[in-house]
């Protein structure tokens, strides 16, 4: 029997951007620590998929979309969480975008709209459920970050920047909102594949770079950032607030590996 302070038994998660890759992931860690959980994203299609993961895991789960660019949804998602189970303990926030191509001629568009995704569409979900949150007295927040908080990737300036300043929102969270119950952080990971990078990565040298500048000298799978989630969703981490946890096989760390 596992340590009873990472036990989630009993406690209510929604896992915005939940539907796949690392969101999926750590959505199904937390119904495999105990909790019930609600994965959303855009598409009901896979919202429904991701539902039937969690049943299948003995916990019990909806099937609500949302888009963290549309309020209204967002306030659906809590309020339909709410209506089914009394409360929310926890909310993961991974719905984000990328797109790679020169700064110098990068469109305004695209920055705008990972921006807004990345950055304001976390800053929504925060308040929407952080309200619902601060008047329980409880909650567990944790934004999802990235190596790009603190370090930087050749063409990807947007996203860098939007996950910088998520590690500061979360920061500033935990400033306004510990006092009251609700510890914020983030989970900052490394290089894993996803269906958002894998073009990315897998296009010759820059893919073989980043493994190179890993010193474990692979890429992270998926469900190696559920640990640090379920920790940071649980009573085990009550004193911890506005830290950014790296899950990254050492990139971080990393100066020369040869």
């Amino acid at each position: 029997m596992g340590h009873p302070l990472f036990d989630l038994d009993g406690k209510t998660a929604v896992v915005i951007g939940g539907t796949s890759g690392i969101g999926l992931a750590m959505a199904i860690g937390l119904a495999e620590a105990g909790a019930d959980v609600v994965a959303s994203s855009r598409r009901q299609a896979q919202v429904n998929d991701a539902a039937a993961l969690i049943e299948e895991k003995g916990r019990k789960s909806l099937r609500i979309p949302s888009d963290v660019n549309d309020r209204a949804t967002l306030q659906t998602l809590l309020d339909e969480t709410v209506k089914a189970w009394s409360k929310v303990d926890i909310l993961i926030n991974c719905a984000g975008k990328i797109k790679r191509a020169p700064t110098v001629d990068f469109p305004e568009d695209d920055w705008n709209d990972i921006m807004a995704t990345n950055v304001t569409g976390t800053l929504r979900a925060c308040q929407i459920f952080g309200k619902h949150m601060l008047a329980n007295g409880y909650g567990r927040i944790i934004n999802i970050a990235s190596i790009t908080t603190f370090v930087s990737l050749k063409e990807v300036t947007a996203y860098s920047c939007s996950k910088a300043a998520v590690g500061a929102l979360t920061k500033s969270l935990a400033v306004e909102w510990s006092s009251r119950g609700v510890m914020v952080n983030a989970i900052a990971p490394g290089v894993f594949r996803t269906d958002l990078n894998a073009e990315l990565l897998d296009k010759g040298e820059r893919g073989r770079e980043l493994r190179m500048r890993t010193p474990m000298g692979r890429f992270g799978k998926t469900e190696e950032l559920v640990g640090a989630a379920v920790f940071l969703a649980s009573d085990a981490a009550a004193f911890i607030a506005g830290e950014i946890v790296v899950v990254d096989g050492g990139f971080r760390a990393s100066g020369v590996n040869q």
